[in-house]
């Protein structure tokens, strides 16, 4: 009789109880092990489940993708406008799937609570406080050691420990450093302000200092974000320690002079989360050892402008746990998912990483930019690429030793 296989998973954000569930469905046990004691719930304001990502979970499981789904409200569209209020073109975020289901803007809080409860109600152990320390290949497995001196053996490793990814660094010492983006970010919550734009439509401005988007819930309330640029890169804690009084008296001159509601909105909001820079992970030479492996951010996360981060964790772990599901040893399986995923998550990343280029350029740049992007915009409607990135499928019954990702019809 054959053992059941096991995880360890390192990180308990979106990507953890995600790949958890994914390993269950394919008989492998796993446990979450998450370094903060009350859970990563806290973390970021707003994003968005694309309908590529959604698809991801239903084929984990329906429920859970219901519950993600229900986490959240529909946004199918994106206008973009420059600093003076005129519209630049309308976008849209992927379409809809075949039941009509399209992208869900929802709170990161609220989609890690709806992952995090339906992997415990599948029986799925996460343990909170658990920092990793270390950890090391074995004969028969991997060891992984924990800041408070305790434990954990398995079969295999798995990093879904974020940009600043301690596994990252355990399978790779040389691996780069996390890339800033050149952009700081926050958000929050407004009540009371009347804005021009419907409920589930984004309302994206590339104001003359700073970009901002809002898009406006069912029940009125706005949900709003800012980019703000800055070249330094501050140093880690840096930009989180500034007060929000601070924060609102430099929004305060920085969309002084763009049309839109930012300002109202920003004054609406009593408090917002901290201000935190954008990092994004260059290309890696090594996502995998022979018993360790790092999915989702840890791997290859994408800035925020592509609206894919969540979404490609959760195809990640689809994909990681058909290969060890139907390829082994667990190397051979790690190789075949590394070799199938980077090519669609590394021109995600090219992509958003173009459009950050496009959020605070000088002068010059601004009237090319407001010349050139409605025609790309159209251009781009129904290209090849964009409908690559969102109508993207991963066959959970198909053996993953005998097919690639594909693109929906």
């Amino acid at each position: 009789m054959n053992r059941t296989r096991t995880a360890i998973i390192i990180g308990g954000g979106i990507a953890g109880p995600a790949t958890a569930m994914a390993l269950a469905k394919a008989g492998i046990d796993a446990t979450v092990y998450e370094a903060r004691p009350g859970g990563a719930d806290g973390d970021g304001v707003m994003l968005t489940l694309a309908v590529n990502g959604i698809d991801a979970l239903r084929a984990i499981d329906a429920g859970t993708a219901a519950a993600a789904v229900a986490a959240g409200f529909p946004t199918p569209q994106i206008t973009l406008r420059t600093h003076t209020g005129k519209r630049l073109g309308v976008t849209s975020t992927g379409g809809a799937l075949a039941d009509g289901t399209a992208a869900r803007t929802t709170r990161r809080a609220d989609l890690y609570q709806a992952l995090h409860s339906q992997a415990v109600a599948r029986g799925i152990t996460v343990l909170g406080g658990k920092r990793l320390a270390g950890a090391e290949e074995t004969p028969d497995g991997v060891r992984a050691v924990f800041a408070d001196g305790t434990e954990a053996q398995a079969d295999i490793l798995i990093g879904c420990d974020g940009v600043h990814s301690t596994v990252r660094r355990l399978i790779d010492p040389a691996a780069p450093a996390p890339s800033y983006a050149g952009l700081l970010t926050t958000g929050g919550y407004a009540r009371g302000v009347r804005v021009p734009a419907a409920p589930g439509s984004y309302e994206m401005i590339f104001g003359k200092r700073a970009f901002f988007g809002y898009a406006t819930a069912p029940d009125g309330q706005v949900w709003w974000f800012v980019n703000l640029p800055q070249r330094r890169e501050p140093a880690r804690g840096e930009a989180e320690a500034i007060s929000n009084a601070q924060w609102r008296q430099r929004f305060a001159e920085v969309y002084a002079e763009d049309a839109g509601p930012a300002l109202q909105l920003i004054a609406a909001t009593p408090g917002f989360a901290p201000m935190t820079p954008i990092h994004t992970i260059p290309r890696l030479s090594r996502w995998h050892t022979g018993r360790m492996i790092v999915v989702g951010d840890a791997a290859h996360a994408p800035s925020p402008t592509s609206g894919q981060g969540a979404s490609l964790s959760v195809e990640d772990a689809v994909l990681l746990a058909t290969s060890l599901r139907d390829i082994q040893p667990a190397p051979a399986a790690f190789a075949h998912f590394e070799t199938v995923r980077r090519p669609r998550v590394e021109k995600i990343i090219k992509a958003a990483a173009r459009i950050n280029n496009n959020k605070a350029p000088g002068p010059a740049g601004r009237v090319l930019r407001d010349l050139m992007l409605p025609l790309i915009l159209k251009a781009t409607a129904n290209a090849k690429s964009a409908h690559e990135v969102y109508q993207h499928h991963i066959d959970w019954d198909e053996p993953a030793d005998r097919t690639q990702e594909v693109t929906r019809a």
